[in-house]
C-alpha cells in the first residue's frame, strides 16, 4: 500500500471518531457539573458527603466523573472500531458497569443518604453520558 493510500484509509477511520470525541467530551463536561449539582445540593438539604469519617469535596464529583466519563468515550471508540454492533455493546456494557459502579457505594462506611447520595450521582452521570455517546455509534 502507498503512503498516500494509508493517508486516505486512515483519514477514514479516524473522521467519524471526531464527532463522537466531541460528543462524549461535551458530555463528560454536562455530568460533572451535573453531579456536582445534586452533590452540592444534597449537601445543602443537609446530606453528609462523609465517607468513612472523611468528606468528600464538592469538586471531586466533577473530576471524577469527567475521568470515568472519558474511560467510557475510550471503550466507545474502541467498540466503534472493533465490535459489529457497537451501539448494542457499548449500552449493555455500560449499564452492567453502571450498576457495578454502585456496589462500593452500597457498602460504603456512610448514612444511608449519603449512599443514596453517591448512587444518585452515578445514575445523574449514566443517564447523561451513555445516551450521548450512544447516539454517535452505529447500531
Amino acid at each position: 500500500m502507498s503512503v498516500a493510500t494509508n493517508a486516505v484509509t486512515n483519514a477514514a477511520t479516524t473522521a467519524p471518531a471526531k464527532p463522537l470525541i466531541a460528543r462524549g467530551l461535551t458530555a463528560a463536561a454536562v455530568a460533572g457539573v451535573a453531579t456536582t449539582t445534586v452533590a452540592a445540593a444534597g449537601q445543602f438539604a443537609g446530606i453528609s458527603l462523609a465517607v468513612s469519617g472523611a468528606p468528600i469535596p464538592v469538586p471531586g464529583f466533577a473530576v471524577l466523573t469527567v475521568v470515568f466519563s472519558v474511560v467510557g468515550l475510550a471503550l466507545a471508540l474502541v467498540l466503534a472500531r472493533s465490535a459489529s454492533s457497537p451501539r448494542t455493546a457499548f449500552v449493555r456494557t455500560t449499564i452492567v458497569l453502571t450498576a457495578l459502579s454502585l456496589v462500593p457505594d452500597a457498602l460504603a462506611d456512610a448514612a444511608p443518604a449519603t449512599k443514596a447520595l453517591l448512587m444518585l450521582t452515578h445514575l445523574v452521570a449514566a443517564a447523561i453520558v451513555i445516551p450521548a455517546i450512544a447516539r454517535r455509534l452505529s447500531a
